[in-house]
């Protein structure tokens, strides 16, 4: 989402480690790798086999398979891949892999804890995006959660801002930009 993208761009340099929690089908996390540039590195998760299939062809066909990666793995498991204080950016698309198995889809009851992990990991100063695609029948209950979670982070630690696009048609999807507070 254009919202999210730009919030990255103004505080992810080159260098930095960046995770993508949700690969899907890797525009994210191409869009990672080329702001962190050859001296960085990008890490994607996904528990669909497609999708990390999708993501890791879109990354050798950018010429970008040396900076990122997507594993087959959960956003549930961040944390056994980036010690805390290491990250300086993480990315997370709430709802099902586009054009993918629409009865594969993220919960609050993984995703929530996944987002708590992933600002554990961020360094002070470092970023959080979560893009809440809540359309499917799933997705009301995990956009009351998700958000609950991100509005009710303490505001000495965390810069929170959530754009909602309520006069758009339908269930357009909410991006919410954290910045975790360098002390």
């Amino acid at each position: 989402m254009a919202v999210a993208h730009a919030f990255l761009r103004t505080h992810v340099r080159p260098g930095a480690f960046a995770l993508d929690a949700t690969a899907g089908n890797g525009h994210d996390t191409l869009f990672l790798c080329r702001l962190v540039g050859a001296a960085g590195r990008v890490l994607a998760f996904d528990v669909q086999p497609q999708a990390v299939e999708n993501t890791n062809a879109r990354l050798r066909e950018n010429g970008c398979g040396q900076v990122g990666r997507a594993v087959l793995d959960s956003h549930a498991n961040l944390a056994a891949y980036a010690a805390p204080g290491s990250v300086d950016a993480a990315v997370f698309n709430l709802g099902y892999l586009p054009g993918g198995d629409h009865g594969v889809f993220t919960t609050p009851g993984v995703s929530v804890p996944a987002m708590r992990t992933a600002l554990e990991l961020l360094r002070p100063g470092g970023v959080m995006t979560v893009c809440v695609y809540y359309g499917g029948p799933q997705g009301m209950a995990e956009k009351d959660a998700v958000l609950a979670f991100l509005t009710g982070l303490p505001p000495e630690g965390y810069r929170v801002s959530v754009r909602d696009f309520s006069g758009r048609p339908g269930c357009p999807p909410i991006p919410v930009c954290i910045e975790k507070r360098a002390w």
